[in-house]
């Protein structure tokens, strides 16, 4: 904990500091949610079709959700995904006439959630 999962557009990846990305975004989870720095993992995902609205180009999408066990207030929450915002205007640059569509959200991770680390 936390699990975080970037979905982004194959399109924004030359543009996208993602490693610079994960190291911001870890130091802003353990800063606003109280997380552990060893804790943080973050998965990247990219996907070669994206479409907004009736157009197949044109457009860079990137989602991050971050999974947190429970007990984090919503405001607590709203600050977090504020934040991650913030950060990925700072991380993802696209490419000239590329449209970036960008959301976040925090969500508290099922009660079934369980991991192992070897």
């Amino acid at each position: 904990m936390p699990q975080i999962t970037v979905d982004y557009s194959a399109v924004l990846a030359d543009g996208f500091d993602r490693p610079g990305f994960a190291r911001a975004l870890h130091e802003e989870v353990v800063r606003t949610a109280a997380a552990k720095p060893e804790a943080c993992k973050t998965q990247f995902r990219a996907s070669e079709d994206t479409t907004v609205g009736p157009d197949t180009s044109g457009h860079g999408i990137v989602h991050v959700t971050l999974g947190l066990l429970a007990g984090r207030t919503d405001e607590v929450k709203v600050t977090l995904t504020e934040n991650v915002l913030e950060l990925l205007r700072e991380f993802v640059k696209p490419a000239d006439g590329l449209a970036l569509h960008a959301s976040a959200e925090v969500r508290d991770l099922d009660p079934s959630y369980r991991k192992f680390d070897e």
